[in-house]
């Protein structure tokens, strides 16, 4: 097996910063001490000094758009841009084209990863109305979880009958994600505007018609339904101060019941932006106020949120730039998402131990993934290095992702990625990728489901 040594790194790992060297043989981590001396002659050493080695962060909700939908994005091209910004494993949602409602058609979104992701990859199975026997034959050793979509985004895939809810909800055990808006709600306020304006509604009221009380109304309803079922629920993309409410962080995020998710869009952006960034921030849930993305950083702190994930859903220029109600929402992420993060550690809003325990740390264990999200003996070694002095621009040259664009474009971020390993395999080092698929099937050390 070849040996990779990274010496002299600040080893960031549940909660502390240490000076260090870690020793990678293979796949897997076999030694982390504070200095390792080179094994054998033919050892690569990199030298980390000054730079923060972190885990490879997992993202627990990405659209790559394959099959069906690739004039957007690819397995292969998206799992790039992911790990060129530190993303190291994804777990892909099941609305593309034909959907992954099947076990059949789920597994052929497997098929295509293994042949061509650069990273770890699972998908969502995708729960509808009317397949609740075949969400039952999902395997909840090598399937992410299952995936509710309780107000429409792209795609058709709304759960919108209650006693199926609620028989899917008493009917796994598997951890059940939803996306959270209420679907009347939304249709009152949207059929109000197009009175007003017609199709060409200003993009200004995106957070009016997808409004506060509709996250809330769906959010709270889910939540008192894990609660009467005992369902095991992670509540995706909170988007308001209200929502923030409903959780809570009296238990260690591996003993909760529910959980909740963060996106970096609304952690950077509010309302005030719609103006210079339009439709490219057409997101769902809606990018709401400014005293809402203050609360939604306040309950990520405090722990109310577990997770901080991308989102990442992109759509082509020329899509996003229709008029209001036929410009898709969604927007391009997995490159930018630990950028960001870290520009937000360089103003002082986030530790970089409490970014590792977001991105890192807990999405491995709300998932139970096997031996990833942490620095430890005998995990793989999916690991990232940062240099946070590097500064650099957001550009149409630098940008991974087959959509060409990114809402971060002019954007000058002071972290830059420098190594990306996937399973001990450098991946990603300052902008060259080395071209060999090493993305490997995620499974979850799941006993009881």
């Amino acid at each position: 097996m070849s040996l990779t040594l990274i010496k002299n790194a600040k080893i960031v790992n549940e909660g502390e910063i240490i000076e260090g060297d870690v020793l990678i043989d293979g796949e897997y981590i076999i030694d982390i001490d504070s200095s390792i001396s080179s094994k054998s002659a033919d050892t690569t050493v990199i030298d980390a000094e000054g730079k923060y080695l972190i885990p490879g962060a997992i993202d627990d909700q990405v659209h790559f758009r394959e099959p069906g939908l690739t004039h957007k994005a690819t397995i292969e091209s998206e799992s790039k841009a992911a790990i060129a910004g530190g993303i190291t494993s994804f777990i892909e949602m099941p609305n593309t084209v034909p959907q992954a409602t099947t076990q059949k058609l789920l597994e052929v979104k497997f098929d295509i990863a293994a042949n061509s992701s650069y990273a770890n990859y699972s998908f969502m199975f995708g729960g509808t109305n009317d397949n609740l026997e075949e969400l039952l034959k999902t395997n909840p050793k090598n399937v992410a979880g299952i995936k509710l979509f309780l107000g429409s985004s792209t795609g058709d895939m709304l759960v919108d009958n209650e006693k199926v809810l609620e028989k899917i909800f008493s009917s796994t055990k598997m951890l059940i994600a939803v996306h959270c808006e209420d679907e009347t709600t939304i249709k009152k306020n949207l059929d109000t505007y197009l009175k007003e304006y017609g199709e060409d509604i200003p993009i200004e009221l995106h957070s009016k018609i997808r409004s506060e009380e509709a996250c809330y109304i769906s959010s709270s309803k889910a939540i008192a339904l894990a609660k009467k079922t005992g369902a095991r629920l992670h509540v995706f993309h909170l988007s308001t101060a209200k929502e923030t409410e409903l959780f809570s962080n009296k238990l260690p995020v591996e003993q909760k019941q529910i959980t909740a998710e963060v996106c970096v869009h609304h952690l950077w952006f509010d309302e005030s932006d719609y103006k210079t960034k339009g439709t490219l921030i057409k997101w769902n849930p809606a990018i709401k106020t400014e005293k809402d993305k203050e609360g939604l950083w306040k309950a990520l702190l405090n722990d109310k949120i577990d997770v901080i994930a991308s989102d990442h859903a992109p759509h082509t220029l020329e899509e996003k730039k229709q008029v209001y109600t036929k410009a898709p929402s969604g927007g391009p992420l997995v490159q930018h998402a630990l950028p960001a993060l870290l520009q937000a550690h360089r103003q002082g809003k986030i530790s970089i131990e409490k970014i590792v325990e977001k991105m890192c740390h807990n999405p491995a264990k709300i998932f139970k993934i096997e031996k990833r999200g942490f620095i430890k003996i005998g995990y793989y070694a999916d690991l990232v290095l940062v240099d946070i002095s590097s500064p650099w621009t957001v550009t149409k040259k630098n940008i991974l992702y087959k959509c060409g664009w990114s809402p971060f474009e002019g954007t000058t971020f002071y972290s830059k990625i420098t190594h990306t390993f996937v399973n001990g395999h450098l991946a990603y080092h300052n902008g060259i990728f080395h071209n060999t698929i090493k993305g490997k099937r995620l499974l979850f050390n799941r006993t009881n489901e």
